[in-house]
């Protein structure tokens, strides 16, 4: 398997994320949102950093997964899947070259 494309495409998503951590800070969402306006604008206000909040650990997540594919690669099993061994699909590995499971066993992991 050639893995220089998911390489490259694990390297971009992760120079991406990296790129928007600084792009706009939370504390200065969260300052801008004491105590201004009424209720409504308050709550509008909380629900927005509620969703950086989320933003912000989902791309963690998606991180510290591209370093473990990154590892894999270095390691030479990458595009195994890490619960049955079996060969990760092209076109998956294309979709999300960071993920760790075949979709077989990712939708048992689901159900």
């Amino acid at each position: 398997m050639d893995v220089s494309q998911y390489k490259d495409a694990l390297l971009r998503k992760r120079a991406d994320i990296l790129s928007e951590v600084g792009t706009k800070p939370l504390q200065a969402t969260m300052d801008n949102n004491t105590r201004q306006g009424d209720l409504a604008d308050q709550a509008s206000g909380n629900n927005e950093v509620h969703i950086q909040l989320k933003l912000k650990q989902t791309d963690a997540k998606i991180l510290q997964a591209i370093e473990e594919a990154l590892y894999r690669l270095e390691q030479g099993n990458y595009g195994e899947c890490l619960d049955c061994g079996e060969g990760i699909a092209p076109a998956r590995l294309t979709a999300i070259p960071w993920t760790r499971m075949c979709i077989t066993c990712k939708e048992k992991q689901a159900s």
